[in-house]
């Protein structure tokens, strides 16, 4: 441990961060762990597709010990007929027999040991086959892992961007300057009301001056209208 934080010392600052960084990464250990349970499964069904082929051979020296057995022992019993027939001498049909006999007892032998290491073998690629089944279940559960680590990392990183967003926004400033435009808003308001009521006040003013008017013309008028029609003869 004491090599490790050495090295990085002597890396300089910003490989240092890195490396450190690619040390307590999870997601890259993860990965990596994962890569390196890939490559265990690999190689054990390499191994158990060996072991199953030995055993496979294995049972198949052992059943044609047992056929060669059996064929000697059927010799045998053929070579003592023909000795009782007479087709063969019977001393020599003995012999031969005993010769068969012989050689029947050792393929026996060979086959029974044959048998044994047969299903010796058959035992181990049980345990194998059960080992790479495990293996196979756990690479499975840890790649799913590995997909909701990845998944639970990329919004966890995204909440924190948000949340180091949310925690440099100015709040206090941003509502001085909200206040100050309601101010400002409020200023404009009231300017352009009171310009309205002055606008409104001397129109009031002009209303008042042309009505005085207005009665003064309006008897002018009659006046005129009179005139014309007297000089019209119109009564």
């Amino acid at each position: 441990m004491a090599g490790i934080f050495h090295r990085l010392f002597k890396a300089g600052e910003s490989e240092a961060h890195a490396l450190v960084d690619k040390l307590e990464d999870p997601i890259k250990m993860s990965e990596q762990a994962v890569r390196d349970l890939r490559k265990d499964l690999q190689e054990s069904l390499k191994s158990l597709a060996e072991v199953k082929s030995l055993a496979i051979r294995m049972t198949k020296d052992a059943d044609d010990a047992k056929r060669l057995a059996a064929d000697y022992e059927r010799k045998a019993m053929l070579l003592l007929q023909k000795g009782q027939s007479g087709d063969v001498d019977s001393g020599e049909a003995e012999r031969l027999a005993m010769e068969a006999l012989t050689r029947k007892e050792e393929v026996a032998i060979r086959a029974g040991q044959a048998t044994e290491q047969a299903q010796s073998q058959q035992q181990m690629v049980a345990t194998l086959q059960s080992n790479v089944n495990d293996l196979k279940s756990k690479v499975a559960s840890y790649e799913n892992d590995l997909v909701m680590l990845k998944a639970r990392a990329k919004t966890a990183n995204a909440t924190r961007k948000i949340n180091q967003r949310l925690a440099n926004v100015d709040s206090k400033g941003t509502v001085a300057m909200l206040e100050r435009m309601k101010e400002k808003v409020a200023e404009e308001e009231a300017l352009g009301q009171a310009y309205g009521e002055m606008a409104d006040a001397g129109g009031s003013i002009d209303n008042e001056i042309d009505k005085a008017l207005g009665s003064g013309g309006s008897s002018a008028a009659s006046d005129s209208l009179a005139e014309m029609k007297a000089k019209m003869g119109i009564s």
